[in-house]
């Protein structure tokens, strides 16, 4: 079963590997990534968000989970145009609790395969062209709190050493494998094999 795993996870620092077949699977673990989404009432969630470090990350711009048709799947995704820009508040689920001021494109076009293994390009904007940027950067590695200002930054500082010593302490008690056992994990399950998501339950176990 995935999780959503919490800042500093390793996996969160990982740079994502392309998705190389659409099949039965991704759609499975997409659905899955949904759920984990709605429950934790957020918008958007990245594959690597719940220890899967490859190119797509899902989308509900309502956070309900009765309007599906409002649910979008992006799969290897690439920002091909950008316009202007915006400040305003971003969270993230891997870092509950903390918000932060972030200036992005106001207007992005993107371009992006979904489950039915279709090359989609979507015109986005506010709210829309936020959360887009956003879950890209997490597929890079990236979080929003990188952006922040140091003063902004001094902030959150104190939750952040909470959220490293939960970590810590996961590790301490084996429930969660050393940095560097899970940055091994990850690199296996980048390489090509048959099934490159065996290993998820590994690494976010």
């Amino acid at each position: 079963m995935l999780r959503i795993l919490h800042y500093p996870h390793p996996v969160l620092r990982y740079p994502s590997r392309a998705v190389t077949e659409i099949d039965d699977t991704l759609r499975g673990i997409v659905r899955e990534m949904f759920e984990q989404m709605y429950d934790a009432r957020g918008i958007g969630l990245a594959a690597n968000q719940v220890g899967l470090p490859f190119r797509f990350f899902v989308l509900n711009l309502t956070a309900d989970p009765e309007q599906k048709d409002q649910e979008l799947v992006f799969i290897n995704p690439e920002i091909i145009k950008r316009h202007s820009s915006i400040e305003d508040e971003e969270g993230c689920l891997s870092i509950p609790g903390v918000h932060g001021d972030v200036k992005r494109a106001k207007k992005i076009k993107v371009q992006a395969y979904n489950l039915q293994g279709e090359l989609a390009t979507h015109d986005a904007e506010d709210l829309f062209s936020r959360a887009v940027q956003h879950e890209i950067d997490h597929l890079d590695g990236k979080l929003f709190i990188d952006y922040m200002g140091l003063l902004a930054k001094h902030g959150i500082k104190e939750k952040l050493r909470e959220f490293e010593a939960r970590h810590r302490q996961a590790q301490a008690s084996g429930e969660l494998p050393a940095d560097e056992e899970l940055m091994k994990l990850l690199d296996a399950m980048t390489r090509p094999t048959p099934d490159p998501f065996a290993a998820a339950d590994a690494a976010s176990a």
